[in-house]
């Protein structure tokens, strides 16, 4: 039982370009940078990179420079799907036995990993690993941008100058992480007021209270100038080690200057006549494929799911995290918060990326370095602290990631799709594919259907709007707890995705999603 309304609807119609690419991510103007790229004749790559800085400035909570990540990238011309790895990895100086089990139990966060003393692997300068989101956005921006670097980077640079409005959403963000980030002077004097409480904007809907982002905005024109290398080997990158040094951290410049992002081959999986795309490495590419397996045995019927089909995706869920969680390693709490961006492109000659960064936790390690003003990643959670598992922290080492982003081709028309969320990522990618591939619905759709989780627990979290007799059934087979969409926290992912029919572009995002929004080219 809730407070809420049970008569209220929620509707977030796609928006429609018929001449223009289009942008969809968690931020409306986040969107707008990169819709604005594409106007002035930017592929959609160049959309992405512009709208990856200004998201880490409009949602510097969820992702920025110093996080990491995983973009899916198709090339109309070539016909031809690539993934962009920008994961982060371990400081090579990290030394697993300064992060001493504490012996009570089982972490909070994100992960119930064995509780590590003064939670050293999930707060404070301990906890960063080595970024990659700059590389990741300048590897593709080689191969395939077309506009300069320093033009893409502008937008972010513009919106830092203005500082972060703190509209109501924000405000109950931030608020939900003051306790944590009190314990960072420069945390402190950025997000809170006198250094212990929330920034809030005021009882009215005309506030325009703003956060102080004008040492960001320098650091983001420093690196419009001096290119993406000077945030992995010039001045910037020793600021930024020397800074998380001083804070107890082991961050190198050396870990920096070695850093590189990947162009890897995606997997490929046939489903429905058409074909699937997801990164191969270190993110839940490998558990989508094997979930899609699963899916392809079966002979759904009618034009929405019913009970057959949530029952089949919480088989192929509870299956594929049964072994994720054994061989890979990587498991989540119920209670973690999103703490992810996930957004899609689509320009006019049908061109395609999908990414999906993250600083891992909500406000990430909860350390601001003081000289560039960027709030650093918690990487370094993403390891089990136990030894002698596959996923067991280690210098020099890559991080196991939730991320998914896709593509798709099936039925003549083509997606791209992720979400943000933690381990609630998969299930929602593995549905929103589903109901567009086995029920041919559009992406507005699909994004408007009911869903369920399983990732990972025993219980089953469905959609209270869901049929009587689709709940009846996943009670029956499963553990299941009802629940409704909401805006904060989430009970579900947060997904984004743009489609192609023809020559016809779309662009939606989560209907719960206040920030998020579609914005074409020519809006």
């Amino acid at each position: 039982m809730d407070s809420f309304s049970n008569s209220q609807i929620i509707r977030k119609p796609a928006t429609r370009s018929a001449n223009g690419g289009i942008v969809a991510a968690q931020h409306k103007r986040g969107a707008q940078a990169g819709a604005a790229i594409l106007a002035d004749g930017g592929d959609a790559v160049d959309a992405a990179v512009a709208t990856s800085f200004a998201m880490g400035v409009l949602e510097p909570w969820m992702s920025g420079p110093a996080g990491g990540g995983a973009m899916m990238i198709y090339r109309a011309d070539e016909d031809r799907a690539y993934t962009v790895y920008f994961g982060m990895r371990s400081p090579a100086g990290l030394n697993p036995a300064d992060y001493p089990l504490s012996g009570q139990g089982r972490a909070g966060d994100l992960f119930p990993w064995s509780h590590v003393v003064e939670d050293r692997n999930q707060v404070g300068a301990t906890a960063i690993a080595v970024p990659g989101t700059v590389a990741g956005m300048e590897t593709a921006h080689d191969k395939f941008g077309k506009l300069a670097w320093g033009d893409l980077l502008n937008p972010a640079v513009k919106l830092a100058d203005e500082g972060l409005h703190v509209d109501w959403y924000a405000a109950l963000v931030i608020a939900a992480s003051t306790r944590e980030l009190a314990k960072n002077p420069t945390a402190a004097k950025t997000y809170l007021e006198d250094g212990q409480w929330p920034t809030i904007a005021g009882w009215t809907a005309l506030s325009d209270k703003r956060i102080d982002m004008s040492v960001m905005a320098q650091t983001l024109r420093r690196m419009a100038d001096k290119g993406a290398r000077e945030f992995y080997e010039g001045d910037l990158a020793h600021e930024i080690a020397a800074d998380v040094q001083d804070a107890g951290g082991c961050l190198s410049a050396q870990d920096l200057r070695d850093y590189r992002a990947e162009i890897q081959t995606p997997l490929a999986v046939d489903y429905r006549g058409g074909k699937v795309f997801a990164p191969a490495h270190f993110t839940a590419g490998e558990n989508l494929a094997e979930c899609l397996g699963m899916l392809g045995k079966q002979n759904f019927t009618g034009d929405r799911p019913g009970a057959q089909a949530y029952l089949a995706y919480v088989d192929a869920l509870r299956k594929t995290y049964h072994r994720r969680l054994r061989e890979m390693g990587d498991i989540n709490d119920d209670a973690a918060p999103t703490c992810t961006t996930h957004f899609s492109v689509v320009d006019r000659h049908g061109n395609m990326v999908a990414v999906t960064q993250t600083l891992l936790s909500i406000f990430g390690s909860k350390v601001v370095l003081p000289q560039s003003g960027l709030l650093m990643n918690n990487g370094i959670l993403w390891f089990d602290t136990e030894p002698g598992k596959p996923n067991s922290l280690a210098p020099a080492k890559r991080c196991l990631m939730n991320v998914c982003p896709a593509l798709g081709e099936i039925g003549g028309r083509r997606f791209a799709i992720g979400a943000s969320g933690g381990r609630k990522i998969l299930p929602a990618i593995l549905q929103l594919t589903s109901f567009m591939a086995d029920f041919g619905m559009t992406l507005e759709e699909a994004i408007h259907q009911q869903r369920v989780d399983s990732s990972g627990g025993d219980t089953v979290i469905a959609d209270q709007s869901l049929p009587d007799d689709v709940l009846a059934q996943l009670k029956q087979n499963y553990p299941t707890v009802t629940t409704r969409r909401t805006m904060f926290p989430y009970a579900f992912a947060c997904p984004a995705g743009v489609e192609r029919a023809g020559n016809v572009n779309y662009g939606a995002t989560e209907i719960m999603s206040p920030w998020g929004d579609a914005v074409a080219e020519n809006a």
